[in-house]
């Protein structure tokens, strides 16, 4: 791959990265009780608790909505970075990256 292609490449790639930094996944745990956003870059932007939704006697249960919700955003966002880069892989590969 000749510098050309490489510079075309990188500048691909920081397009795919610019794109997931602008992606936000959401979700939502205990029928909205939490709800987490995080970006393609697993970033996470924002965590809202529905204070109406929730057992303040059993804080244990918000726990548990609160880091099975940031688990699956994070699982979320993981895949969505594999979609976008995986076309490039063999190229990137190429370059040493």
């Amino acid at each position: 791959m000749n510098r050309f292609d490489q510079a075309k490449m990188l500048l691909k790639v920081k397009k795919l990265q610019k794109e997931l930094q602008k992606q936000v996944i959401t979700v939502e745990k205990g029928d909205g009780a939490v709800k987490v956003e995080i970006t393609g870059e697993q970033k996470i932007k924002k965590i809202t608790i529905n204070p109406s939704a929730i057992d303040l006697d059993d804080i244990g249960e918000l726990e548990r909505w609160l880091e099975d919700a940031v688990k699956e955003a994070i699982q979320e966002s993981q895949r969505a970075a594999t979609e976008k880069m995986q076309p490039m892989m063999g190229a990137l590969g190429n370059l040493g990256l």
